[in-house]
């Protein structure tokens, strides 16, 4: 299956919802959980001996959207716990994921450069990856008004 990964500012978590509602409608069963939250989710269950049966509950899902990864801080269990979930789904179902960090920092993001690459290799190998550009989506209206009122921020 592909992972389609969507990078910098520009309305990425947006596109991912899209894509994620599109393949709903498809009656494709889909999931959408922000990393900090996953990952949360899977500390939970690996802490009371529930994380086999964690991992299959989001292998039900054949697609799986993954939203913010390097937006906090992931550490050495995290990121563990994460590689096994996408390690689970590889070649298997689709997953998404959206990041705003540029692949040479995630083993920063994650704690741990070994992993990190193991992750990416994962994710990158049957792989869309969008990198977009631009200005954040929340802000274009003050750019608008700005540049309307001339004002300088």
């Amino acid at each position: 299956m592909y992972c389609l990964l969507v990078l910098q500012e520009l309305g990425k978590t947006h596109i991912a919802t899209a894509i994620g509602i599109e393949a709903a409608k498809n009656r494709i069963s889909t999931y959408f959980i922000s990393c900090h939250d996953l990952i949360s989710q899977l500390s939970l269950a690996h802490s009371e001996n529930r994380l086999v049966d964690k991992i299959k509950q989001y292998n039900r899902y054949k697609l799986l959207i993954i939203d913010e990864v390097g937006y906090l801080p992931v550490d050495k269990t995290g990121a563990n716990l994460l590689f096994q979930l996408l390690a689970k789904r590889y070649e298997r179902y689709s997953t998404i994921v959206t990041s705003n960090q540029q692949f040479s920092k995630w083993g920063e993001v994650l704690s741990d450069s070994t992993l990190a690459a193991a992750i990416l290799d994962r994710l990158l190998h049957h792989s869309y990856i969008f990198n977009i550009t631009g200005n954040s989506y929340r802000i274009k209206d003050k750019i608008l008004e700005k540049r309307e009122n001339n004002v300088v921020y």
